[in-house]
């Protein structure tokens, strides 16, 4: 991991960590997909919470780093919003949505990763 990247995603998790945002994990995906070479999932405990920490995600990560994500997916209902920045997918569920589709079990394969 090139050092911009690890100090985005350490970004990443101290805002979900700041919006008390649950369970924040890091996926690395390098050796198993070319869709993209991180999963950041993390929890939240209602549809507002979800939205805000996803809002303050993009608020952040543009004003400190420059970058904005290529695509946002389901901001509207905020059960599971998407950022996706090219090289890390985040993930923000709401808790059922996240045990419903368990995506850590589908990339059990995938190596966590400490920040």
């Amino acid at each position: 991991m090139r050092a911009k990247e690890k100090k985005i995603l350490k970004k990443v998790a101290a805002v979900i960590g700041d919006m008390k945002g649950e369970e924040t994990l890091v996926l690395d995906l390098t050796k198993l997909t070319t869709m993209t070479d991180y999963f950041v999932l993390a929890s939240g405990t209602n549809t507002r919470q979800v939205h805000a920490i996803a809002k303050r995600l993009e608020e952040d990560l543009r004003e400190e780093f420059e970058i904005k994500p290529y695509n946002v997916e389901g901001m509207r209902n905020a059960q599971w919003v998407l950022l996706d920045y090219g090289f890390f997918i985040a993930h923000i569920f709401l808790d059922e949505k996240r045990k419903y589709y368990n995506l850590e079990k589908i990339w059990l394969d995938a190596p966590r990763v400490a920040l």
